[in-house]
């Protein structure tokens, strides 16, 4: 058996149902392997006490330290996040708060293999405990820890020398690939490990079926994301007001909901234009069948997990060559690759809304992503760092 410890920050936990949903997916299929045996460590940085204890940090504070999360046995260390400082002692303070604990899981778990799911600072406490313990290290990056804190005056110098460390690397596309080089680290240490989607559940459905139910007629946008400036929903916005007729429904909560409510009031949109907030992923297959066109105006990703699951449901994609775009937009059927512009999103929405491609052959663009492909890859990829 392969003894995986997989360690991730970006997980779900009974206060943050979608946090993280995918890294989740990715657990949970390797758990799954006949050959696999795996503990899960889920970190949670909170800041110090009392402000542990306010506010949006209280759901955290209260969640158990250890459980079993969907048949999987799960510690939640709680780490020390330190206000006003960019996040410069995070990796410091998790490998501090982890040594004991591993020490203590390793007496009953000798794991094989220290698998990061996410760079920073995940990555770069599991490879200074990698060297600790005698173990490989695996460090997979998704998107904002290789864009953001790679990049950070802070942070930039621990995440490149994790990748340095690291006995094996994953990017969720070749863009990120490439990111990843361009840090300085190794290419002959990266492998490419595409995400999955779950094809029974986002696929095509009745569209008029589906666009009753959430109360719609006429043509629909759908854009799935956090509220953040980096996701470009305004830019979205925006665009829909150039269209008439046309409503945008958006998925997703965060601190740019009064401004984008502002922006929404003030083209007068309000009939137009729903944030629905937190919708869980459990729904939101219904969402994306329902669109006609699923719009996102990153300004980087990875490989956005929300443009496959729109193409497994039929619904062709508008976004900007951001990350791995164009290794999913691979043909005029899956969508439109265009300038971050509300223009450029205008237009093109239209164009797809006027001559609408069969939903299989949008479906077609997101046939190599599935969740048995990306545990076979991650079994391959760990047993093989294991054997060295």
């Amino acid at each position: 058996m392969l003894r995986v410890l997989t360690l991730s920050s970006l997980f779900p936990d009974a206060s943050r149902p979608n946090f993280g949903v995918f890294v989740e997916r990715q657990t949970l299929g390797l758990a799954a392997h006949p050959e696999v045996a795996l503990k899960l460590v889920a970190p949670v940085g909170l800041p110090p006490w009392p402000l542990s204890r306010l506010g949006r940090y209280a759901p955290l504070s209260a969640l158990p330290a250890h459980e079993e999360w969907k048949g999987v046995e799960t510690w939640r260390p709680r780490f020390v996040n330190l206000p006003g400082t960019g996040g410069r002692f995070h990796a410091r303070t998790l490998a501090a708060r982890l040594g004991p604990l591993l020490a203590r899981v390793r007496r009953d778990f000798a794991f094989d293999v220290i698998d990061a799911s996410f760079f920073f600072p995940d990555g770069v406490a599991a490879a200074a405990l990698g060297r600790r313990f005698g173990v490989p290290v695996s460090i997979k990056a998704r998107g904002a820890d290789i864009h953001h804190w790679g990049h950070s005056p802070s942070t930039g110098a621990h995440v490149i020398a994790a990748g340095a460390a690291a006995d094996g690397l994953l990017a969720v596309s070749e863009s990120m690939r490439a990111d990843m080089v361009a840090l300085g680290m190794d290419p002959e240490k990266i492998r490419v490990h595409r995400t999955g989607v779950d094809l029974d559940r986002f696929a095509p459905r009745d569209r008029l079926a589906a666009k009753a139910a959430l109360g719609v007629t006429g043509p629909l946008v759908a854009s799935v994301g956090a509220l953040i400036p980096r996701k470009g929903h305004d830019i979205v916005i925006e665009a829909i007001a150039a269209l008439p007729g046309v409503r945008l429904m958006i998925a997703g909560e965060g601190p740019e909901r009064p401004k984008l409510a502002a922006q929404i009031a003030r083209s007068g949109l309000g009939d137009r234009v729903t944030l629905m907030g937190s919708v869980a992923h459990g729904d939101l297959p219904g969402l994306l069948a329902a669109a006609d066109v699923m719009a996102l105006a990153s300004s980087s990703e990875g490989l956005a997990n929300a443009w496959v699951e729109a193409l497994a449901s039929g619904t062709p994609v508008v976004i900007p060559d951001a990350g791995g775009a164009r290794e999913l937009v691979t043909a005029p059927d899956h969508g439109r690759i265009v300038a971050r512009t509300a223009p450029a999103f205008a237009a093109a929405i239209s164009e797809i809304l006027s001559e609408p491609p069969a939903p299989a052959a949008v479906r077609a663009g997101a046939a190599g992503f599935t969740w048995e492909a990306n545990s076979a890859a991650l079994y391959d990829h760990l047993s093989g760092l294991v054997r060295g």
